[in-house]
């Protein structure tokens, strides 16, 4: 492996964790219950090139980074965990895969159940105690609407990035 096929996982991650943090905390919709964001756009078309792991480090890494430089004071471990399991699901779903919008439905609702409704209601749940269950509603209503939103979205997407993304996804 070259120094050029070493390094571009990094410089991809590293554009990727910029336009993830800009469409996280620029480009969102926020209420005081629910943010609507497309950080998923990155996410996965990172995920789609470089893998499950990789794509794991950089999401947890855009907490990490975006937490402590735009909402100084608000930084839960946990929410770290849960970017971590959502890049890793969607490396698993998109990588070296054909991508057709049954495998973007599944990854959108699995991400939705295993990281919405289990992992972020656990750390909401810390945080928040009996008062959590106001997101958890909200949280369940944005899923079932959202879900079939981000699979068009991101369908549409790579058909469009499909060779952009063959080409880079071969050197790794």
């Amino acid at each position: 492996m070259n120094t050029k096929s070493k390094l571009l996982p990094l410089v991809h991650g590293a554009f990727f964790m910029a336009l993830t943090i800009i469409f996280t905390f620029f480009l969102a919709i926020k209420t005081p219950i629910i943010r609507i964001d497309f950080a998923f756009i990155p996410l996965a078309i990172y995920a789609s090139m470089w893998g499950p792991y990789r794509a794991g480090i950089m999401f947890a890494l855009v907490d990490i980074f975006g937490t402590n430089l735009f909402l100084p004071g608000t930084y839960f471990f946990g929410f770290t965990i849960t970017n971590f399991f959502t890049g890793f699901i969607y490396g698993k779903f998109l990588y070296k895969k054909e991508l057709t919008l049954k495998r973007i439905f599944l990854m959108s609702l699995t991400t939705f159940i295993a990281v919405t409704c289990v992992l972020n209601n656990i750390w909401l749940t810390m945080q928040f105690q009996d008062a959590a269950f106001a997101f958890y509603t909200m949280r369940i209503i944005k899923g079932f609407i959202f879900v079939p939103i981000k699979t068009l979205v991101l369908f549409k997407l790579y058909q469009f990035l499909k060779p952009f993304i063959i080409k880079y996804s071969r050197l790794s």
